[in-house]
């Protein structure tokens, strides 16, 4: 991969023509879809997703101006989103959150895709570091689904559905990344859970891609060159996309357009299930 090439590797920006809109009847204003990690990548890109589809958005996010900025850019696309500064290890704030966004109209959806990434083997991860993303990317996701799952049940329909963003390490594991492999793989099970418990009504499932253009994953590249002790240009094309059949990143509202897939009725039997699309990383060989 050439310099250039790697220079070229940021988020991109979205636009409403990319964005998968479907006729559904319950995507409309007054039902609510809490989309974590609003502020950048994924998340933005799915809280702009849901908000072009006619839902009532509400982003949490614990970086404020970017946080608006999504806000912002649901609006000039026509769609609705809040923005509820939150930080997802304090219990306090997101039962807030959660209330707040229950004044909004009625709380059907759920997407759970904040998370953070930090590389080091096993036998020297910082265990800080571990009890912070087990809280943030596993502990969050478990109680916004309690807190909002009573809510689904005393609705019109006493349905919902809570997605959630998995990976390909919610399918293999790759060495340097043992807690980010755990959160992933913690939540297909979390996702199975909730669907097992949830009598068809309330159903609950994961997206696992690749490499995603995201602040998250480009800024991975440095210390991954630094830890191998190879280029970035090697990393992206032999680390990230070396076992992709596809050796384009994919672009966050592809992602994005994965999550309103599955929460319209086109995925009403996606209960407990995981959408991979992962350019051939996992079963192909």
């Amino acid at each position: 991969m050439e310099t250039s090439a790697l220079e070229d590797l940021k988020e991109p920006d979205i636009t409403r023509e990319e964005i998968l809109r479907i006729e559904e009847a319950d995507f409309h204003p007054g039902h609510v879809c809490i989309v974590t990690g609003a502020g950048t990548g994924i998340g933005r890109a799915t809280a702009l997703a849901a908000a072009a589809n006619n839902l009532t958005v509400v982003g949490l996010d614990i970086n404020a101006a970017e946080g608006e900025r999504t806000a912002r850019l649901a609006g000039e696309m026509g769609g609705r989103m809040h923005f509820l500064l939150t930080d997802l290890t304090d219990d306090t704030q997101v039962k807030e959150s959660v209330e707040r966004a229950a004044r909004q109209g009625s709380i059907k959806y759920l997407i759970n895709i904040a998370g953070i990434q930090h590389i080091d083997p096993v036998e020297t991860f910082p265990m800080e570091k571990y009890d912070l993303m087990q809280r943030l990317m596993l502990r969050a996701p478990f109680l916004l689904s309690q807190l909002v799952i009573p809510r689904m049940r005393r609705s019109t329909d006493g349905c919902g559905v809570i997605a959630h963003m998995a990976s390909v390490h919610a399918h293999i594991c790759t060495a340097k990344k043992p807690v980010y492999n755990i959160t992933k793989f913690g939540l297909r099970a979390l996702a199975q859970s909730i669907s097992a418990e949830g009598e068809g009504r309330i159903r609950s499932f994961t997206v696992s891609t690749g490499f995603v253009r995201t602040p998250l994953a480009l800024n991975q590249i440095p210390a991954q060159a630094a830890q191998r002790g190879i280029t970035q240009e090697a990393v992206v094309r032999d680390v990230m996309m070396g076992k992709s059949r596809v050796k384009t990143m994919m672009a966050p509202v592809e992602v994005a357009n994965l999550f309103v897939f599955g929460m319209s009725s086109h995925g009403k039997y996606l209960v407990g299930g995981d959408l991979l699309f992962d350019g051939g990383m996992v079963l192909t060989y």
